[in-house]
């Protein structure tokens, strides 16, 4: 066991955030996102919301607070009829720990898929919110 590091962080996790280095990429994407397709590294917390694991992985993960964008949403495909209150929770969080220093970007469906290929790896989470799917940049200390 570990001081201070919430449970939702598991062994395999730990090392893939501590393995990521300024600028890596890492998605925590909601229950029905192809995390298994998009990226070979996965690490799966199926029991949990996306706003419980944000919460954990920030507070030990700074954000980039070089990038023009440090958090990415998947936007919402047009015409779909979809509330997205998450996003908000997920900006209330991130401003807890980072303050002014969050700055968000929405990005297209498939182009969010393309990043999330080249992300460092993904969080598979229970979230079952639409949309819910975000990346974080990883900053410095």
């Amino acid at each position: 066991m570990l001081k201070n590091i919430s449970p939702l962080i598991s062994p395999e996790l730990l090392k893939i955030l501590a393995e990521m280095g300024h600028g890596d990429e890492i998605v925590i994407a909601d229950g029905n996102f192809p995390s298994h397709s998009m990226n070979d590294r996965v690490v799966r917390l199926d029991g949990h919301g996306g706003n419980e694991v944000l919460e954990a992985i920030l507070q030990i993960f700074p954000l980039d607070t070089y990038a023009p964008f440090n958090a990415m949403l998947m936007e919402v495909v047009p015409g779909d009829k979809v509330e997205t209150p998450i996003w908000d929770v997920y900006k209330s969080t991130m401003a807890k720990y980072e303050g002014s220093n969050v700055r968000v970007e929405n990005i297209e469906r498939f182009a969010f898929y393309e990043r999330a290929k080249t992300a460092y790896a993904v969080i598979a989470t229970g979230e079952s919110a639409l949309y819910a799917n975000l990346i974080i940049k990883k900053g410095v200390i």
